[in-house]
């Protein structure tokens, strides 16, 4: 079981739109009774989101400067944008959320975005970006886990077992499948 003592630094959960972070993040810090920092909401409390289009930029510089004076040594943060506004030193375990894109497109559908947006969140999702970007920043800190048709205890059973060192990052590729099932066009935008 891991307990709040077990670990000196904070833990990240990210990934893509839509694989459900919140969710999974607030169980976890019920489970082991850790505070969590929400990296979004503290750039929206900032000031720093700037509405472009259909989505919305933030200066990650300042983010990253606002979340050294925010984050304890001690916490679950939680967000997609970890990977370009966190330092690795002060992470422990990143453990990045990964899903069926089949699967997402219909989480974006429920959550009203347009078809340009949930192309482009899908997309970023079948090439590993988020995945990509997090191990360049945190390297052999980073523990992928496909929550596609897992139940939560499962999940966190998962991330508990990486916590602690001994679960092996699932390896994930659903660019195999997509391009099996001839669905490219359903994900990429034009």
């Amino acid at each position: 079981m891991v307990t709040k003592q077990n670990y000196s630094m904070s833990i990240v959960i990210t990934g893509n739109p839509g694989v459900g972070k919140h969710t999974i993040a607030k169980e976890l810090a019920q489970k082991i009774q850790l505070e969590i920092m929400d990296i979004n909401q503290i750039a929206k409390d900032s000031g720093l989101f700037e509405k472009n289009d259909e989505s919305n930029d933030v200066d990650t510089e300042k983010l990253k400067e606002i979340l050294k004076e925010k984050i304890s040594n001690k916490c679950i943060i939680v967000g997609h944008l970890a990977p370009y506004v966190l330092d690795k030193n002060r992470v422990s375990t990143v453990i990045v959320l990964r899903r069926n894109p089949y699967d997402l497109i219909k989480v974006y559908k429920q959550r009203g975005y347009t078809e340009k947006k949930s192309k482009e969140n899908a997309s970023s999702e079948i090439l590993g970006i988020i995945t990509y970007d997090a191990k360049n920043q945190f390297e052999e800190k980073v523990v992928q886990i496909n929550v596609s048709e897992n139940e939560m205890q499962d999940i966190l059973n998962k991330i508990q077992a990486s916590i602690s060192g001994n679960q092996n990052s699932e390896e994930i590729d659903w660019l195999e499948s997509v391009t099996k099932n001839n669905d490219l066009k359903k994900f990429f935008v034009d």
